[in-house]
Protein backbone atom coordinates (compact mmCIF):
# COMPACT_ATOMS: atom_id res chain seq x y z
CA UNK A 1 0.00 0.00 0.00
CA UNK A 2 1.20 3.54 -0.41
CA UNK A 3 3.01 5.16 2.76
CA UNK A 4 0.29 7.87 2.79
CA UNK A 5 -2.44 5.09 3.83
CA UNK A 6 -1.96 3.50 7.14
CA UNK A 7 -2.02 0.03 7.80
CA UNK A 8 -3.82 -1.14 10.08
CA UNK A 9 -3.24 -4.60 11.79
CA UNK A 10 -5.33 -7.52 10.13
CA UNK A 11 -6.99 -10.56 12.33
CA UNK A 12 -7.10 -13.31 9.48
CA UNK A 13 -8.94 -15.81 11.49
CA UNK A 14 -8.68 -19.69 9.76
CA UNK A 15 -11.15 -22.26 11.64
CA UNK A 16 -9.90 -25.71 10.46
CA UNK A 17 -10.69 -29.42 11.29
CA UNK A 18 -9.14 -32.18 9.65
CA UNK A 19 -7.95 -30.06 7.33
CA UNK A 20 -4.01 -31.92 6.75
CA UNK A 21 -4.67 -31.79 2.93
CA UNK A 22 -5.76 -28.16 1.94
CA UNK A 23 -4.35 -26.11 4.86
CA UNK A 24 -1.05 -25.61 3.79
CA UNK A 25 -2.31 -24.05 0.70
CA UNK A 26 -4.70 -22.18 2.44
CA UNK A 27 -1.81 -20.68 4.82
CA UNK A 28 0.35 -20.33 2.21
CA UNK A 29 -1.64 -18.08 0.54
CA UNK A 30 -2.34 -15.89 3.43
CA UNK A 31 1.50 -15.95 4.87
CA UNK A 32 2.27 -14.79 0.86
CA UNK A 33 -0.66 -11.98 0.72
CA UNK A 34 1.12 -8.34 -0.29
CA UNK A 35 -0.84 -7.04 2.73
CA UNK A 36 1.77 -7.96 5.84
CA UNK A 37 0.57 -6.47 8.76
CA UNK A 38 -1.72 -9.19 9.68
CA UNK A 39 -1.67 -12.02 12.60
CA UNK A 40 -2.95 -15.12 11.16
CA UNK A 41 -5.02 -16.82 14.14
CA UNK A 42 -5.77 -20.52 13.06
CA UNK A 43 -8.34 -22.59 15.36
CA UNK A 44 -7.69 -26.21 15.06
CA UNK A 45 -10.94 -27.64 16.15
CA UNK A 46 -10.17 -30.96 17.21
CA UNK A 47 -8.47 -32.48 14.28
CA UNK A 48 -7.77 -36.10 14.47
CA UNK A 49 -5.23 -36.09 11.57
CA UNK A 50 -1.79 -34.08 11.74
CA UNK A 51 -3.66 -31.01 10.99
CA UNK A 52 -1.88 -29.96 14.55
CA UNK A 53 1.54 -30.34 13.21
CA UNK A 54 1.37 -28.65 10.15
CA UNK A 55 0.17 -25.17 12.19
CA UNK A 56 3.10 -26.05 14.27
CA UNK A 57 5.34 -25.47 11.32
CA UNK A 58 3.99 -22.52 10.62
CA UNK A 59 3.76 -20.88 14.34
CA UNK A 60 7.59 -22.02 13.94
CA UNK A 61 8.55 -20.03 11.04
CA UNK A 62 6.29 -17.25 11.18
CA UNK A 63 5.89 -14.79 14.44
CA UNK A 64 2.75 -13.76 12.55
CA UNK A 65 0.60 -17.16 13.44
CA UNK A 66 -1.39 -17.60 16.64
CA UNK A 67 -2.40 -21.43 16.98
CA UNK A 68 -5.15 -21.97 18.88
CA UNK A 69 -6.19 -26.24 19.68
CA UNK A 70 -9.47 -26.60 21.01
CA UNK A 71 -11.83 -29.74 21.37
CA UNK A 72 -14.13 -29.97 18.70
CA UNK A 73 -16.56 -27.51 19.08
CA UNK A 74 -17.74 -26.66 15.60
CA UNK A 75 -17.20 -23.92 13.33
CA UNK A 76 -18.92 -21.31 14.90
CA UNK A 77 -17.27 -21.66 18.09
CA UNK A 78 -14.29 -22.14 16.18
CA UNK A 79 -14.50 -18.02 14.99
CA UNK A 80 -15.84 -17.24 18.01
CA UNK A 81 -12.71 -18.22 19.64
CA UNK A 82 -10.32 -16.36 17.05
CA UNK A 83 -12.47 -13.33 17.56
CA UNK A 84 -12.12 -13.26 21.48
CA UNK A 85 -8.23 -13.94 20.68
CA UNK A 86 -7.88 -11.28 17.54
CA UNK A 87 -5.96 -8.16 18.57
CA UNK A 88 -6.77 -6.16 15.17
CA UNK A 89 -8.69 -3.24 13.50
CA UNK A 90 -10.19 -5.32 11.26
CA UNK A 91 -11.37 -9.15 10.63
CA UNK A 92 -10.99 -11.39 7.47
CA UNK A 93 -12.37 -14.66 7.45
CA UNK A 94 -10.84 -17.77 5.48
CA UNK A 95 -11.85 -21.32 5.55
CA UNK A 96 -9.05 -24.17 5.93
CA UNK A 97 -10.36 -26.00 2.34
CA UNK A 98 -9.82 -22.37 0.54
CA UNK A 99 -7.38 -19.98 -0.42
CA UNK A 100 -6.82 -16.02 -1.18
CA UNK A 101 -5.54 -14.63 -4.05
CA UNK A 102 -1.80 -12.48 -3.33
CA UNK A 103 -3.47 -9.22 -2.88
CA UNK A 104 -7.21 -9.78 -1.10
CA UNK A 105 -6.47 -8.40 2.08
CA UNK A 106 -4.23 -5.18 0.45
CA UNK A 107 -7.41 -4.84 -1.59
CA UNK A 108 -10.01 -4.84 1.80
CA UNK A 109 -7.85 -2.49 3.62
CA UNK A 110 -7.49 0.03 0.53
CA UNK A 111 -11.44 0.29 0.36
CA UNK A 112 -12.24 0.16 3.87
CA UNK A 113 -10.17 2.99 4.18
CA UNK A 114 -10.53 5.38 1.72
CA UNK A 115 -14.15 5.13 1.62
CA UNK A 116 -14.86 4.72 5.22
CA UNK A 117 -16.86 1.80 4.71
CA UNK A 118 -18.37 -0.03 7.82
CA UNK A 119 -18.34 -3.43 5.87
CA UNK A 120 -16.30 -4.36 2.31
CA UNK A 121 -17.58 -7.46 0.13
CA UNK A 122 -15.90 -8.67 -2.96
CA UNK A 123 -16.67 -11.36 -5.87
CA UNK A 124 -15.07 -14.94 -5.33
CA UNK A 125 -13.81 -17.75 -7.18
CA UNK A 126 -15.88 -20.82 -6.93
CA UNK A 127 -13.67 -24.00 -7.80
CA UNK A 128 -15.40 -27.26 -8.03
CA UNK A 129 -12.74 -29.35 -9.43
CA UNK A 130 -11.16 -28.44 -12.23
CA UNK A 131 -13.83 -25.80 -13.17
CA UNK A 132 -13.53 -22.06 -11.57
CA UNK A 133 -16.15 -19.78 -11.86
CA UNK A 134 -16.40 -15.88 -10.83
CA UNK A 135 -19.56 -15.45 -8.40
CA UNK A 136 -20.66 -11.97 -7.41
CA UNK A 137 -23.92 -9.80 -7.14
CA UNK A 138 -23.23 -6.70 -7.22
CA UNK A 139 -22.04 -4.56 -10.14
CA UNK A 140 -21.89 -1.34 -8.59
CA UNK A 141 -19.78 0.39 -6.51
CA UNK A 142 -17.20 1.27 -5.16
CA UNK A 143 -19.43 2.22 -1.98
CA UNK A 144 -23.66 1.96 -1.55
CA UNK A 145 -25.48 2.94 1.61
CA UNK A 146 -26.42 0.09 3.81
CA UNK A 147 -29.94 0.89 2.06
CA UNK A 148 -28.78 0.48 -1.05
CA UNK A 149 -27.10 -2.77 0.13
CA UNK A 150 -29.84 -4.05 2.00
CA UNK A 151 -32.27 -3.71 -1.43
CA UNK A 152 -29.80 -5.86 -3.25
CA UNK A 153 -30.08 -8.49 -0.58
CA UNK A 154 -33.69 -8.55 -0.93
CA UNK A 155 -33.95 -9.83 -4.46
CA UNK A 156 -31.38 -12.73 -3.53
CA UNK A 157 -31.58 -13.30 0.03
CA UNK A 158 -30.12 -17.04 -0.11
CA UNK A 159 -27.08 -16.22 -2.49
CA UNK A 160 -23.78 -17.36 -0.78
CA UNK A 161 -22.70 -13.71 -1.74
CA UNK A 162 -24.64 -12.39 1.26
CA UNK A 163 -24.64 -15.05 3.39
CA UNK A 164 -20.99 -16.11 3.82
CA UNK A 165 -18.36 -14.63 5.78
CA UNK A 166 -15.12 -14.94 3.82
CA UNK A 167 -16.00 -12.91 1.39
CA UNK A 168 -16.13 -9.78 3.71
CA UNK A 169 -14.08 -7.83 5.67
CA UNK A 170 -15.02 -6.69 9.10
CA UNK A 171 -14.44 -3.75 11.32
CA UNK A 172 -13.51 -5.19 14.73
CA UNK A 173 -14.98 -2.13 17.00
CA UNK A 174 -17.84 -2.88 15.53
CA UNK A 175 -18.26 -6.84 16.66
CA UNK A 176 -16.63 -6.03 20.25
CA UNK A 177 -18.86 -2.88 21.30
CA UNK A 178 -22.21 -4.83 20.08
CA UNK A 179 -20.28 -8.92 21.29
CA UNK A 180 -21.16 -9.81 17.94
CA UNK A 181 -20.56 -13.52 17.81
CA UNK A 182 -21.40 -16.71 15.83
CA UNK A 183 -24.51 -18.75 16.81
CA UNK A 184 -23.69 -22.13 18.09
CA UNK A 185 -27.55 -23.24 18.20
CA UNK A 186 -27.12 -23.02 14.18
CA UNK A 187 -25.64 -26.04 12.21
CA UNK A 188 -26.04 -23.99 8.68
CA UNK A 189 -26.61 -20.45 7.85
CA UNK A 190 -24.51 -19.03 11.16
CA UNK A 191 -22.40 -16.86 9.37
CA UNK A 192 -25.81 -14.94 7.42
CA UNK A 193 -26.65 -14.62 10.71
CA UNK A 194 -23.79 -12.47 12.13
CA UNK A 195 -24.07 -10.72 8.96
CA UNK A 196 -27.74 -9.07 9.42
CA UNK A 197 -26.01 -8.67 13.09
CA UNK A 198 -23.66 -6.73 12.25
CA UNK A 199 -25.37 -4.69 9.22
CA UNK A 200 -27.34 -3.25 11.85
CA UNK A 201 -24.54 -0.76 12.79
CA UNK A 202 -22.72 0.03 8.76
CA UNK A 203 -23.30 2.63 7.41
CA UNK A 204 -21.56 2.65 4.27
CA UNK A 205 -20.75 -0.65 2.47
CA UNK A 206 -17.86 -1.24 0.12
CA UNK A 207 -18.18 -3.18 -2.96
CA UNK A 208 -15.21 -4.80 -4.76
CA UNK A 209 -16.13 -6.64 -8.31
CA UNK A 210 -12.98 -8.80 -8.53
CA UNK A 211 -12.67 -11.95 -6.88
CA UNK A 212 -10.91 -12.03 -3.54
CA UNK A 213 -11.09 -15.50 -2.67
CA UNK A 214 -11.10 -18.88 -3.88
CA UNK A 215 -14.16 -21.06 -2.19
CA UNK A 216 -13.94 -24.73 -2.82
CA UNK A 217 -17.14 -26.80 -3.12
CA UNK A 218 -16.55 -30.00 -1.25
CA UNK A 219 -19.09 -32.80 -2.25
CA UNK A 220 -20.33 -34.93 0.93
CA UNK A 221 -20.02 -31.58 2.90
CA UNK A 222 -21.73 -31.07 6.26
CA UNK A 223 -24.95 -28.86 4.71
CA UNK A 224 -25.54 -30.97 2.19
CA UNK A 225 -25.46 -34.25 3.83
CA UNK A 226 -27.20 -33.74 6.75
CA UNK A 227 -29.65 -30.85 6.50
CA UNK A 228 -33.15 -31.95 6.21
CA UNK A 229 -36.76 -30.12 5.58
CA UNK A 230 -37.34 -30.05 9.34
CA UNK A 231 -33.76 -27.90 10.06
CA UNK A 232 -33.77 -25.73 7.26
CA UNK A 233 -37.79 -24.99 8.94
CA UNK A 234 -35.86 -24.58 11.69
CA UNK A 235 -33.35 -22.16 10.76
CA UNK A 236 -35.02 -19.77 8.74
CA UNK A 237 -37.73 -19.21 11.13
CA UNK A 238 -34.53 -17.99 13.55
CA UNK A 239 -32.69 -16.15 10.72
CA UNK A 240 -36.06 -14.48 9.48
CA UNK A 241 -36.65 -12.53 12.80
CA UNK A 242 -33.09 -11.15 12.75
CA UNK A 243 -33.32 -10.50 8.56
CA UNK A 244 -37.00 -8.73 9.31
CA UNK A 245 -34.86 -6.69 12.30
CA UNK A 246 -32.23 -5.22 9.97
CA UNK A 247 -34.85 -4.21 7.23
CA UNK A 248 -36.99 -2.38 10.06
CA UNK A 249 -33.60 -0.58 11.39
CA UNK A 250 -33.40 1.05 7.99
CA UNK A 251 -37.73 1.54 7.62
CA UNK A 252 -37.73 -0.74 4.96
CA UNK A 253 -39.73 -3.46 6.11
CA UNK A 254 -43.05 -2.13 6.04
CA UNK A 255 -43.12 -0.86 2.05
CA UNK A 256 -41.79 -4.39 0.99
CA UNK A 257 -43.25 -6.91 3.75
CA UNK A 258 -44.61 -9.10 0.49
CA UNK A 259 -40.55 -9.35 -0.83
CA UNK A 260 -38.95 -9.62 2.36
CA UNK A 261 -41.40 -12.75 3.45
CA UNK A 262 -40.05 -14.30 0.24
CA UNK A 263 -37.02 -14.96 2.49
CA UNK A 264 -38.89 -18.27 3.51
CA UNK A 265 -38.88 -19.55 0.12
CA UNK A 266 -35.58 -18.31 -1.28
CA UNK A 267 -32.78 -21.83 -2.08
CA UNK A 268 -28.94 -21.36 -1.42
CA UNK A 269 -27.48 -20.20 -4.58
CA UNK A 270 -24.63 -17.99 -6.11
CA UNK A 271 -24.80 -16.30 -9.17
CA UNK A 272 -21.91 -17.04 -12.31
CA UNK A 273 -20.49 -13.90 -14.03
CA UNK A 274 -18.14 -16.33 -16.26
CA UNK A 275 -16.14 -19.54 -15.67
CA UNK A 276 -12.46 -19.48 -15.78
CA UNK A 277 -10.11 -22.15 -16.62
CA UNK A 278 -8.32 -24.06 -14.04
Amino acid sequence: MEESIKEPLVSIIVPVYNGERAIERCLRSIQNQSYTNTEIIVVNDGSTDHTERVLAKYAASDKRFVIINQENKGVSESRNAGMKAASGEYFQFVDGDDWLPKYATEEFVRTALTYDCGMVISDYYRVCGKRIYEKGNIDGGPVITRSRFAEYMMAAPANFYYGVLWNKFFRADIIRKFGLICSPELDWCEDFRFNLEYLQYVGKVGVITRPLYYYVKTKGSLVATQTNFHQTVRTKRILFDYYKELYRSIDLYEENKLRIRMFYLSFAHDKIKKIKSA
